[in-house]
């Protein structure tokens, strides 16, 4: 990565970390995917009951590797054949792992959901929310990172999962009321009531959608 954007990416994040701490959420910085990494298993105790949404940074940065190989009670949703039951011990784990659609450089965090489990266990339910965010994510407001969630990430997570959606076919949000839609409901973390219950590693690199 370029030494500038390096550089720049830096000075963000320490404003970012500031807009997190004002809005009662903890943040950190990561140089790197290993350091990511390593940050991400000091914040997860060893017999954690741990479960995730659809997070690709999460698996970018081998944290769910390093899970289901470690001491810990991970839930592997992909390994249940009843998927709802596996979204439904999410809401009394210890830890949650995420990621955002988008973020602000003041700290508010972005999220759209189709079936909603993951917003949902955003908000309330598990201990503890660790978000893992690359520094592509983070936008000057929140109109831009809402309009990134629905027109960059949206459209990709659309064509990933080979939904028929508009978004899937012209590359940005049509604001449709297709059965396929994944723009069901739209959460926006602007503070969180309960100190140390939320924490984002932003990290130096381009991660996830």
């Amino acid at each position: 990565m370029n030494e500038m954007i390096i550089k720049r990416n830096e000075l963000l994040a320490q404003k970012v970390i500031k807009g997190l701490e004002s809005r009662n959420m903890s943040g950190y910085y990561a140089a790197s995917k290993e350091e990511a990494l390593k940050i991400a298993l000091e914040l997860i105790p060893e017999g954690s009951s741990v479960t995730m949404g659809g997070a690709m940074s999460v698996h970018e940065i081998g944290l769910s590797d390093a899970l289901k190989n470690g001491n810990y009670n991970f839930i592997d949703r992909d390994a249940y054949e009843d998927k709802r039951a596996a979204m439904l011990l999410a809401y009394d784990a210890d830890v949650f792992l995420s990621s955002v659609n988008s973020m602000t450089e003041d700290g508010v965090l972005i999220n759209i959901d189709g079936n909603s489990n993951r917003v949902s266990a955003i908000a309330q339910g598990p201990k503890k929310v660790v978000f893992v965010v690359g520094m592509n994510k983070v936008c000057n407001d929140v109109d831009a990172a809402m309009k990134r969630a629905r027109n960059v990430a949206a459209p990709t997570n659309a064509q990933r999962f080979g939904l028929d959606t508009p978004c899937a076919k012209t590359g940005s949000c049509m604001n449709c009321k297709s059965p396929d839609t994944i723009c069901c409901q739209f959460l926006i973390t602007r503070f969180s009531r309960h100190k140390d219950r939320i924490h984002v590693i932003l990290v130096n690199d381009n991660l996830g959608f």
